[in-house]
């Protein structure tokens, strides 16, 4: 089916119009759009625009998302929608690691996170800005290799020693050859193009020893985004920095020399294996000023968190005001200035 596509200019992402706040909404950011607002945005997308509609089972509304999102919620009734037929065949998820974090808990350390930092705008405290924490499943591809590993290189060891007044050098030179098999597992790599890459690998690792074989019951209630980049696209990457690792080990394995040159290495992949996983992830994003947004996440398993956060300006120039103020009266107490 063809629908008119809204696309958020902040994100890229789908825009869903929301009955509560008569704007237009975007799923991933949040960000809010007037209708004025979206006639270009309207232009852009066309009528041409690739879009899917789906019923909510609930009460029967429609719910338009884009070619990413894997399951949402009804903005009307609020109930949560598994849209199952986006997940399908090959994009069939063969992981998943459930929320270990509930929202409560995801709320309560967001805020002593935040709470710690002291030149946050007091706007970020407030309940509708909580109310923006979203629980969602985001796209991984999980690499494992064998690696069969061989160096070879030259080295050197010197002693010195005094004798009847004269010093004596002795060097000797080594053949130094390395070989090993190197097992490499949950390479983690993300798999959604419109993710911030910062917060996406921010947040990593997960214990993947948790990672269950998915099954839709586990997207009940959450958000889930598709993958949209496939393991051809960054298997090159993976595979070079499991050599790049390889090589690491292989190179701490030589020790005792005071010089290693010549170095060779050579590498053969006996065997790798792509996963294609869901793991969990608390979002939250602040529009701060001029309609710059924020973005952060939290590991849904192990509870880290990543973001960068808003400066008040205000509260740091007034903090520095008075500390230069205390610091006056302290000289000024202490009989540094005299008049």
């Amino acid at each position: 089916m063809s629908v008119i596509s809204l696309k958020c200019p902040n994100c890229d992402a789908e825009l869903i119009f929301d009955p509560a706040t008569q704007k237009y909404k975007c799923e991933y950011c949040q960000s809010l759009f007037s209708e004025e607002e979206t006639d270009g945005l309207q232009q852009q997308g066309g009528q041409d625009a690739d879009g899917v509609v789906y019923h909510c089972p609930s009460c029967g509304a429609e719910i338009v998302t884009d070619q990413t999102t894997a399951a949402s919620f009804c903005y009307y009734c609020h109930n949560p929608v598994v849209l199952g037929g986006r997940l399908g065949g090959e994009f069939l998820p063969d992981k998943i690691i459930p929320f270990s974090v509930d929202r409560t808990e995801a709320k309560k350390l967001f805020l002593e996170y935040f709470k710690k930092k002291k030149f946050i705008p007091k706007a970020f405290f407030n309940k509708n800005q909580m109310d923006h924490l979203s629980g969602v499943y985001f796209p991984y591809w999980v690499y494992q290799a064998s690696i069969k590993g061989s160096m070879r290189a030259k080295g050197t060891k010197k002693r010195v020693w005094i004798s009847g007044g004269r010093e004596f050098t002795e060097t000797r030179f080594f053949e130094i050859e390395r070989e090993g098999n190197i097992a490499l597992e949950d390479m983690t790599e993300n798999a959604l193009k419109k993710a911030n890459h910062v917060l996406a690998e921010g947040i990593l690792p997960y214990r993947m020893r948790e990672a269950k074989p998915f099954r839709f019951g586990f997207l009940s209630g959450f958000l889930a985004e598709k993958r949209d980049i496939e393991k051809s696209q960054i298997s090159q990457k993976l595979k070079k920095e499991a050599e790049e690792y390889a090589e690491k080990m292989l190179r701490e394995s030589v020790g005792g020399y005071q010089t290693v040159t010549g170095t060779q290495t050579r590498y053969v992949t006996q065997q790798e294996k792509y996963e294609y996983v869901l793991l969990p992830v608390w979002t939250l994003t602040y529009q701060g000023r001029n309609n710059k947004t924020y973005y952060y996440s939290m590991n849904g398993q192990t509870k880290k968190v990543c973001g960068k956060l808003p400066v008040d300006y205000k509260k740091v120039t007034l903090t520095a005001f008075l500390l230069a103020i205390t610091v006056f009266l302290s000289l000024l107490a202490g009989g540094y200035f005299l008049w």
